[in-house]
């Protein structure tokens, strides 16, 4: 997929999946998000291997992520969304959510999909929305995957 970016002055949104900084995506994913705490680095790049990732830098230095596994017909599920302490209240993660909703790949699908429990009113201006029909929706969670070695049983 061709990549795709947004720049205003300092700041840039890219899907260059050269540009990322891995490190960093790791180090806040794994140490400060209360949804992926732990997650073992190779997780993590195999998760940006098979998504399209938005990587927010201001001057040069990534200091926000997002990434959408999608069909890039029907669905589209947005997750990792962060955008670092010192960075935050300044407009930076509606910047990205606008870059990721007009991204032309994730045109014209029926659903988009989102877990949180923190940014409810930022996703809201974006057209989410709480679920409609909660009794429909199923999920398998496993919230402890990332504290069990590699290949042990994962049967609850």
């Amino acid at each position: 997929m061709e990549t795709y970016e947004i720049q205003s002055g300092d700041i840039l949104i890219t899907t260059d999946r050269n540009r990322l900084d891995i490190d960093a995506i790791h180090d806040f994913l794994s140490t400060k998000a209360y949804w992926s705490l732990g997650i073992p680095r190779e997780v993590l790049e195999r998760s940006i291997a098979n998504s399209l990732n938005f990587g927010l830098f201001v001057e040069g230095a990534q200091v926000g992520f997002a990434r959408v596994i999608s069909d890039y017909s029907t669905v589209a599920y947005l997750g990792d969304v962060y955008v670092l302490e010192n960075h935050r209240r300044q407009g930076l993660a509606q910047m990205m959510m606008e870059a990721v909703m007009a991204h032309p790949a994730l045109q014209n699908l029926r659903r988009w999909i989102l877990l949180t429990s923190t940014a409810g009113w930022l996703y809201e201006k974006y057209g989410f929305a709480k679920l409609p029909h909660p009794e429909i929706y199923m999920e398998r969670f496993d919230p402890q995957i990332y504290q069990r070695p590699a290949g042990s049983d994962n049967s609850n």
